[in-house]
């Protein structure tokens, strides 16, 4: 089951819990494919476990999780952009340089890792053209994106009853691809 989140789907209802070993915080809880993903994953990379971050799918519907997925896995998309009002209102940690994400497609399956390598808060009027081209959307250009993403956040706020604001806070993370689940 998904729920909308920010400009993630987040994986709700599930049977094991991840326990980061660093700061005995439950971090998140995991479908049985995910968390045996992940413990694959630290098998070959023990020094990945206290930098798991969460499990997620892009977008807020099955089409677009799996169409920004596929930019991914292609090396095509490095970055994607969050509502840092939505995300903290929700009580939701920031993504964090360093932390480690399994993406899902949208039927829930582990497709990938990715590392997060800079997270930058900016309003969403002063996103740059660099931020736009590692989105991989479209025609990658700042136009486009900001159409785009204007569209994206209108429709999440309204399903929390507020507006767009081409000053809103929007958290830019970009991030590199570190595995790929080729047993699907």
């Amino acid at each position: 089951m998904f729920t909308a989140v920010t400009t993630k789907l987040q994986v709700q209802i599930l049977s094991a819990s991840y326990i980061n070993p660093k700061t005995e915080v439950t971090v998140m809880t995991l479908t049985p494919e995910i968390a045996k993903y992940w413990e694959t994953y630290l098998v070959q990379h023990p020094e990945a476990a206290d930098k798991f971050d969460s499990a997620w799918a892009f977008g807020d519907n099955p089409r677009l999780a799996d169409e920004l997925l596929d930019l991914v896995l292609r090396g095509i998309k490095t970055g994607t952009a969050q509502n840092y009002d939505l995300l903290e209102a929700q009580g939701l940690p920031l993504p964090f340089a360093g932390g480690l994400s399994i993406l899902l497609d949208s039927t829930g399956q582990p497709r990938g890792i990715i590392e997060t390598t800079k997270v930058e808060i900016v309003p969403f009027a002063e996103v740059t053209a660099e931020f736009a081209y590692s989105e991989g959307e479209d025609d990658r250009s700042l136009e486009s994106w900001r159409h785009e993403h204007e569209v994206f956040f209108t429709r999440e706020l309204q399903r929390e009853g507020k507006s767009f604001d081409p000053n809103m806070r929007v958290i830019c993370e970009t991030f590199r691809l570190v595995h790929t689940n080729h047993n699907l």
